[in-house]
């Protein structure tokens, strides 16, 4: 099947819906057709590009755990305002927004919900609204699907990580995430529109929409790495390694104490699908225990069965009570990551994924029932 993105469907229409317009653009090398054009150079082709803005990661999305900063596009002198500062997403300012008549965003998700350029978008729909802006999303696939897993986050725990209820999976696309947000949590709605993607359907994987993958941030290199990011960025939250400062960021996990073998035995016992591991040493150049020498397992994503919340949350448990003297939570930042603290307690009473993954029902079925006045596509 051939998927057409939002950046497709404008040009299909002769970009008809931006004519005579002053023209904002949040996006960064994500941003592609299929024949790897960027939007940045479709656009300044055929309307009038007045002011580029950036996520978190900047316009290149080559900065990492940076603050980014305002600056002028080297390539085409268009002013590119940071909607990144001080490690967190923020509204684009009046001033930002002075000079031009619609705010396009156009920037791949990967469906989950610590993934912070979402967020950026609902700054966007906020600060846009307030300077009634109109703000339009050119959709893109979610490369998770539709499924939607994990615990709902705890409003009081919202932060840069997270600033609105919904679970780690969200499944849904951009697109329908921001008509969610503008309806039913933005303080200040903005006049939304969608260019959907034609011919997408939630049951799709990335491979099946034709599309190619980009990179969408320095540790997101690859599909295998989004398909496990949902369960790995919860070690984030720990004192051991991710495998930021190495080639596998969030496939890896490790620290100079864990012995893989007995590691592994154990997680081969949990009957857990679509998934194996292998022991491996590595040595982080940055990050978590850069320099030293790190023993681990690198967590392998077999099929389709693969869930990579019970899978992660199955890894973090077996070391942090096979470890329970090195291992350490960043408590404040883990559970931010869980969206309650629920998770970690879970975690440190024993309970098993099943138990764990059981008792996210109730709030996902309220979740998924809340969301469909949102969806665009089946």
């Amino acid at each position: 099947m051939t998927v057409r993105t939002g950046i497709e469907g404008l040009r299909d229409d002769g970009f008809a819906a931006l004519a005579g317009k002053r023209v904002g653009l949040l996006a960064n090398p994500s941003a592609v057709d299929r024949a790897l054009r960027s939007t940045v150079d479709i656009l300044r082709e055929h309307v009038h590009l007045a002011a580029l803005f950036s996520p978190e990661h900047g316009f290149a999305a080559s900065a990492d755990q940076e603050s980014i900063e305002s600056h002028l596009d080297p390539r085409t002198g268009i002013p590119v305002h940071s909607l990144y500062r001080n490690w967190q997403s923020i509204q684009p300012t009046p001033a930002m927004l002075a000079d031009i008549d619609v705010l396009v965003c156009d920037l791949q998700d990967i469906g989950t919900r610590f993934y912070t350029y979402a967020w950026a978008v609902s700054q966007v729909l906020e600060g846009a609204g307030a300077a009634g802006v109109p703000v339009m999303v050119l959709d893109r696939p979610n490369p998770l699907g539709g499924r939607i897993d994990g615990p709902v986050l705890d409003i009081r725990l919202a932060s840069a990580v997270g600033r609105a209820p919904i679970p780690i999976q969200h499944g849904l696309t951009l697109g329908e995430l921001m008509r969610l947000f503008n309806t039913q949590w933005n303080p200040t709605p903005a006049q939304l529109s969608v260019i959907e993607c034609r011919g997408y359907q939630h049951r799709l994987r990335w491979e099946d929409t034709g599309l190619p993958f980009v990179p969408t941030s320095p540790a997101m290199a690859h599909l295998d790495t989004v398909y496990q990011y949902p369960g790995a960025c919860l070690v984030e939250g720990t004192n051991l390694s991710e495998g930021r400062g190495t080639a596998l960021p969030f496939e890896i996990v490790g620290a100079p104490f864990i012995d893989p073998y007995p590691l592994i035995a154990e997680l081969e016992k949990s009957g857990l699908r679509g998934v194996a591991f292998r022991p491996h040493s590595f040595q982080p150049s940055s990050s978590k225990f850069a320099g030293e020498v790190c023993q681990g397992i690198q967590v392998h994503r077999l099929d389709d069965d693969f869930r990579p919340l019970p899978v992660w949350i199955s890894v973090i448990s077996a070391i942090r009570h096979r470890y329970p003297n090195q291992f350490e939570w960043n408590t404040s930042f883990f559970d931010k990551l869980a969206g309650n603290s629920t998770l970690r307690q879970q975690i440190d009473a024993g309970e098993s994924a099943d138990q764990i993954v059981d008792s996210w029902g109730d709030a996902l079925v309220a979740f998924d029932s809340l969301r469909r006045a949102a969806l665009l596509y089946p």
